[in-house]
């Protein structure tokens, strides 16, 4: 028995990355599992298929997210595959996962329209796929926003990206505080650097590189999917019933102080 038996689940951005380990992560755990792509809809299939094998129920629903009518164009695949399955409409589960970095997301290249695609995508289309998903999600259900390290220290580089970050902080904890006489609880996982595909390329092309993001966690190791995946599938747990509004830090302890050679001389 999972936990998550007969439940339905939305995972946005699922065809790669922290979204695909979220969802194989629910869809082991019980759930029928709503695989989102933007444009990749092979890789999505890919991911329905390794569930599927593993013993698991999924479908690839197909929605690019950050241009006009995008959420009511999601829901709609998601009603149509749902009926197309026999499965009964709403969802229990729905992760806000996809979201993009940006070309140029710091304060000095930062271009009008690179900085309207980060918002279109991060953060205005997880507002309105709750807004247009009110309707489908039961009550009891879960919100689980992805958030970001980025939002939690301070990180010129990318800028405008964890602007739209802390955004979804708020978002988050404000959705729970409007949510909750539904019993629905609404929290963000804070993520930070994480062996995804583009980071393990990353640290192919710079080995140095990973050892000094290893070395930025209190943990001493550089993230995995599935640690992430496994705090978002206990929020969307019954375990979870009593946690909401919060913004769940997964990454390891990065940045939680300075490790230093040795005691300060004393005063």
């Amino acid at each position: 028995m999972g936990t998550l038996d007969g439940t339905t689940s939305l995972v946005t951005g699922a065809s790669r990355g922290l979204g695909r380990a979220i969802a194989r992560k629910l869809a082991a755990e019980g759930s029928l599992v709503a695989v989102h792509y933007g444009t990749n809809e092979p890789a999505a299939q890919d991911v329905v298929a390794r569930i599927t094998e593993a013993g698991g129920a999924a479908f690839a629903v197909g929605a690019r997210l950050g241009v006009a009518g995008d959420a009511e164009r999601l829901w709609a695949a998601m009603d149509t595959a749902l009926a197309e399955r026999g499965a009964r409409p709403g969802v229990d589960v729905l992760v806000n996962n996809a979201g993009i970095g940006g070309a140029t997301p710091n304060l000095s290249d930062a271009r009008p329209d690179d900085f309207d695609e980060l918002f279109a995508i991060n953060v205005k289309a997880p507002f309105f796929v709750v807004q247009r998903g009110l309707d489908r999600l039961r009550d009891g259900g879960r919100i689980v926003n992805i958030s970001s390290l980025s939002s939690r220290i301070a990180t010129p580089d990318v800028l405008a990206y964890a602007m739209t970050k802390g955004a979804i902080n708020i978002f988050s904890t404000t959705l729970a505080q409007e949510l909750g006489s539904r019993g629905i609880t609404v929290n963000a996982v804070l993520p930070g650097v994480t062996a995804t595909e583009a980071n393990v390329a990353w640290f192919a092309a710079q080995p140095a590189i990973r050892d000094i993001v290893a070395g930025m966690s209190a943990l001493r190791r550089v993230g995995e999917p599935a640690d992430v995946a496994d705090v978002v599938a206990f929020l969307a747990s019954p375990a979870a019933r009593w946690v909401t509004g919060q913004v769940i830090d997964a990454t390891g302890g990065a940045f939680l102080g300075l490790s230093v050679g040795g005691a300060p001389p004393a005063a």
